[in-house]
């Protein structure tokens, strides 16, 4: 039986145009939605979350807490517990060109494996100015997390170590964050059974800290 196309084929039209109608509006908004920024967590066993579950890392937590806030960023984990300085270094090139694409923000956490091995600052200071260097020579913008020397390793020693962040950050245009682990060190509610780690608690705390500066520190 042909029912013809004269009384239904206005019908369909308007159908149509009504399915239309969602995409016509989302189209500038899709246009408009900001792309997800990558932001690179480069340290030691602070950063790689050791002895925590994957999503209790501090780059995970900083991740989810950006998000939180409204901002679309991957946190990338390039933590290694037991890394040094003169590691993170060595390591560097590999994890930039392992990426997909470029960082829009670099976090650097190192020194605090030096400090604890009595490893001189210069030392530490040499490397660190070298991971800066090459981030800059890839415009990538740095927040330099600082690390303060344990008081049993002297004055002398303490007033170098503690002096070399705010000086590389001066330096290389970096934002200096100058104690990534403050009211977290020597909080036993906050550390591991170790005395010296943050548990997921003292993750949090790290990341409550940290965010504002992050956020700052994020192009726009």
């Amino acid at each position: 039986m042909n029912l013809g196309s004269r009384p239904y084929g206005p019908l369909f039209r308007l159908f149509h145009l009504l399915l239309l109608i969602p995409l016509l509006f989302a189209g500038p908004a899709l246009a408009q939605a900001k792309p997800e920024k990558l932001i690179l967590a480069l340290g030691d066993s602070l950063t790689a979350g050791y002895q925590l579950k994957p999503g209790e890392s501090f780059p995970a937590q900083l991740e989810a807490a950006l998000r939180a806030q409204g901002v679309a960023a991957k946190v990338h984990n390039a933590g290694v517990s037991g890394d040094t300085t003169a590691q993170g270094r060595a390591r560097l090139p590999w994890v930039l060109n392992s990426l997909k694409q470029k960082p829009d923000l670099a976090i650097v956490a190192l020194g605090a494996n030096d400090m604890l091995r009595g490893q001189p600052p210069a030392q530490a200071r040499a490397n660190l100015d070298a991971i800066l260097t090459e981030l800059n020579k890839r415009g990538i913008p740095v927040v330099l997390a600082g690390m303060l020397a344990a008081p049993n390793m002297g004055p002398v020693y303490g007033k170098e170590f503690n002096a070399l962040y705010p000086a590389l950050a001066k330096k290389h245009g970096a934002t200096l964050y100058p104690f990534f682990t403050q009211g977290v060190t020597a909080n036993p509610k906050l550390l591991l059974a170790d005395g010296m780690h943050p548990n997921k608690q003292g993750v949090a705390l790290m990341v409550k800290n940290i965010t504002p500066t992050v956020q700052k520190a994020l192009p726009k």
